[in-house]
């Protein structure tokens, strides 16, 4: 017989990763009680350690990080600042920004003039290395101190839901929700058993990811290397990536990863005699790209790769989970509290998919420039040349880092509606950023207009009102602003109250 836990909780989440932990978060800083139920015993995988576990951070979860509170907790990026840890392929060549496909970009060459609503952000870079283990050690420590219960060994093994809540069901042991979040993962459990649909491609090569002794290395270049037969990266003398053009085929095997294999597999596509002396990790991905068709089925939905998979080209997975988490944590909150307006929840879907389906594409493409044949090649050769352009860098950069992301304004009105605040300084010293720690909505107004103070109190503690003059306005003078940071509204001229009232009352209750 199964234990019940006879406690009912807002919001039961599978997954222990970066997704889960961190909106679990956003929902306990709302005052929802929440339980993680996470598979694996021990979260400090291997994997998950330098330099296995290295991840980008574009601006989108940089921000989202600082107005939470948490980037002053994450270490790694102070000492680590471009993607390949300063191998020996990217120095003498002027800060590297990043790379599509491998191509890198010169930060240099970026035009910061054509960002013209971007003030400094919470950090001198708009993207930063970050370690998985201490990224998910921050956002655990995080969750707990809100409240939220986090049970490791315990993986979701089916569930049923009512109009009332939901039943999880353990190995052993079941627990109730109102709500499920399946945040397990490109496997992911709760996606397979919500019968939710699937849609994609399917890979075209088996990457590698490996710790290795190599016996002469030197006959490896450094860096990244395309070769006619697939690409290899040696950023380390002993961390070796290698993509192998084979549709996917071994790693839909799951076969044992063995020194010969790889070593074979390595000497294939570097089209040298190198030999392998051991292997000491390895682990296979693809770039099969899916994305569930939608993200809520009744009293479940999805987040992160258990709602949209693709290649790790890019390093784009873990940004895009974090800011599904972002959007969704403060709307499905707001749902359970009953201080919703009617299809605040289901915009979670409509904002994200897209953002999802454009990192999907934004895969494809690195991959289709990567295939070992002439088309392929020479596709490579016009966007390296397009990326040692001006335009060509600004344009590549602003949606590696996240730059240009922003959510449809169907309602029309300012232009900046649906994108990222501005990280307004105050005359004070302080910035918008460290107003936005409690997780609340916020109306600044830099007018000094009373008015509307007495507007943001009806909305029952939901909207903030911050009334001070900024170093640099950009010629706003009211802004709305969303709990996850995201403009709302925006006036450039004296606000229209009536204006104002009607995008409160469609975000806020």
């Amino acid at each position: 017989m199964k234990a019940q836990d006879h406690a009912v909780y807002d919001v039961i989440i599978s997954g222990a990763g970066p997704v889960g932990l961190f909106l679990a978060g956003e929902l306990a800083l709302a005052n929802c009680s929440v339980l993680i139920l996470e598979k694996a015993d021990n979260p400090h995988s291997p994997l998950k350690q330098f330099p296995f576990g290295m991840r980008g951070l574009s601006t989108p979860t940089i921000e989202a990080l600082y107005r939470r509170g948490l980037l002053d907790e994450l270490a790694v990026h102070k000492r680590l600042k471009t993607p390949h840890f300063n191998s020996p392929s990217v120095q003498g060549k002027p800060q590297p920004g990043g790379h599509f496909a491998g191509i890198q970009f010169n930060s240099t060459q970026i035009d910061t003039s054509q960002w013209t609503h971007r003030l400094p952000g919470a950090t001198d870079a708009p993207f930063l290395m970050s370690e998985m283990a201490e990224m998910e050690t921050v956002l655990a420590r995080h969750a707990e101190t809100l409240g939220v219960t986090i049970r490791r060994g315990l993986a979701v093994t089916e569930f049923q839901q009512n109009e009332e809540g939901v039943t999880v069901h353990t190995d052993g042991q079941s627990f109730t929700g109102k709500w499920l979040v399946g945040c397990d993962g490109s496997r992911s459990v709760v996606r397979k058993l919500g019968g939710f649909e699937f849609a994609g491609t399917e890979p075209e090569f088996t990457g590698y990811s490996t710790k290795v002794e190599i016996a002469d290395p030197g006959k490896l270049g450094t860096g990244r290397i395309v070769t006619p037969t697939g690409m290899y990266l040696l950023s380390q003398a002993d961390y070796v990536i290698i993509q192998d053009f084979d549709g996917g085929a071994f790693h839909n095997s799951q076969q044992p990863i063995t020194r010969e294999h790889v070593q074979e597999v390595l000497r294939r596509i570097s089209n040298t005699d190198v030999t392998i002396n051991a292997l000491h990790i390895a682990t296979t991905w693809t770039d099969r790209s899916r994305q569930a068709t939608s993200y809520r089925n009744g009293r479940v939905l999805l987040a992160g790769d258990a709602a949209h998979i693709h290649s790790p080209l890019g390093g784009q997975g873990l940004n895009l989970g974090l800011g599904d988490a972002m959007n969704l944590g403060w709307k499905l909150a707001a749902t359970i509290q009953q201080k919703a307006p009617e299809g605040l929840l289901n915009s979670y879907f409509t904002e994200r998919y897209p953002i999802g389906a454009q990192v999907l594409d934004w895969s494809r493409a690195q991959v289709a420039i990567m295939r070992p044949n002439a088309a392929a090649r020479a596709l490579h050769a016009i966007i390296r040349d397009l990326l040692h352009t001006r335009d060509g860098a600004t344009y590549f950069a602003g949606r590696i880092w996240g730059i240009n992301n922003h959510y449809n304004n169907p309602g029309g009105g300012q232009p900046l509606t649906g994108h990222s605040v501005p990280n307004f300084e105050f005359e004070d010293g302080t910035k918008i950023g460290r107003h936005m720690h409690d997780g609340k909505g916020i109306l600044l107004d830099l007018t000094m207009n009373a008015s509307l103070k007495k507007l943001a109190g009806e909305y029952g503690g939901q909207i903030k009102y911050v009334s001070a003059k900024v170093k640099e306005q950009l010629g706003l003078h009211v802004v709305l602003i969303r709990p996850d940071g995201i403009i709302a509204w925006a006036a450039d001229t004296d606000a229209d109250t009536s204006e104002l009232q009607k995008a409160a009352a469609k975000w806020f209750a």
